[in-house]
């Protein structure tokens, strides 16, 4: 069994990666740590998992186990790695932003792989280090990537996605209140998101000319869970050559899906699944995708960079049903 380390216990990404540990088949959980809570039941954090899970937080780690997942907020990744050793044989997935970008892939004899399995499949195979992509950019890359991939993004990009409230983490602030967030809607971050750079990194490297602009206007629902984004620009195909080019880019993807039905949150929300819908307006193609922020967005896509890592079946632990009802 794979010996499973996760640093950061106490959040909403770490609390998803347990559940979906709990039940796979080639995985074991060795310490869950967590500085704040260490010595108390996990379920006394991570309610759902109340007559489940008998296992407390660590305030020790075991530096031997065979993968660490790290889920500390962006910046931590690196702090955490410049005070604790590890094993060499210790893969690392990190679901924070320290390593994303190529300018900063490389910590000390550590060399850090963009974990998007659509785009690097073979890549995170062979790696030892992952960085695990944000949320809104993995929703918004699988929208892009086919298009980048053919050199058909000519013009600006123009993207709207609204993110649930998961999407801030557990900590408290001014827009996460509920009664705040409740029947209310905001946008923030416009055009400045910190997803942009792996956005951009990822369309460029599969369409190297590409010069034009990402517009990115990231929103807040007023919903827990899910990420729903729209994205559209110049096209000059047919709505058939378009869905026929987005098909064979994901012919061999085990998550992401190409539909013919206008999609809705629900669809995706608690599944490793990205939805893609096509819709072609004069000259203009819009691109819709739909995933769950913290399955497919964080957690359920570490997991299944972890199962690439393993040479496991790519889907094991992520066969999930949505909660559709």
């Amino acid at each position: 069994m794979i010996q499973v380390g996760i640093i950061g216990g106490a959040g909403y990404t770490a609390g998803e990666l347990i559940r979906l540990l709990m039940f796979h088949k080639e995985a074991e959980i060795n310490f869950v740590y967590s500085t704040s809570n260490a010595g108390n039941l996990i379920s006394k954090v991570h309610q759902d998992l109340e007559g489940s899970l008998n296992l407390k937080f660590s305030g020790s780690i075991n530096s031997n186990i065979d993968v660490l997942f790290l889920c500390l907020g962006h910046g931590n990744s690196i702090k955490f790695l410049e005070a604790n050793t590890f094993s060499k044989n210790t893969k690392i997935i990190d679901l924070g932003n320290d390593f994303r970008l190529l300018k900063d892939k490389q910590f000390g004899d550590k060399t850090f792989v963009y974990g998007l399995p659509e785009l690097q499949r073979d890549l995170i195979k062979k790696a030892h280090y992952i960085a695990n992509p944000g949320c809104f950019a993995t929703a918004i890359q699988l929208a892009l990537l086919p298009l980048a991939n053919h050199n058909l993004i000519k013009n600006d990009v123009h993207v709207n996605a609204v993110t649930g409230s998961t999407g801030a983490g557990t900590s408290l602030s001014e827009t996460t209140h509920f009664s705040w967030r409740d029947n209310n809607f905001s946008y923030y971050k416009p055009f400045t998101h910190q997803h942009l750079g792996e956005i951009n990194q990822s369309v460029k490297q599969l369409q190297n000319a590409f010069n034009s602009e990402i517009l990115f206007m990231p929103n807040r629902g007023n919903f827990s869970r899910g990420i729903f984004a729209t994205a559209y620009t110049d096209f000059e195909g047919s709505i058939e050559e378009a869905k026929a080019l987005y098909k064979a880019f994901y012919q061999e993807a085990k998550f992401t899906f190409v539909s013919d039905e206008v999609l809705h949150l629900k669809q995706v929300v608690n599944t490793n699944k990205c939805l893609i819908h096509l819709h072609k307006h004069n000259n203009k193609l819009l691109i819709t995708s739909v995933i769950d922020n913290l399955l497919k967005g964080a957690s359920g896509q570490a997991i299944q960079n972890m199962n690439l890592m393993f040479g496991l079946d790519e889907c094991e632990g992520l066969q999930l049903k949505a909660n559709y009802f």
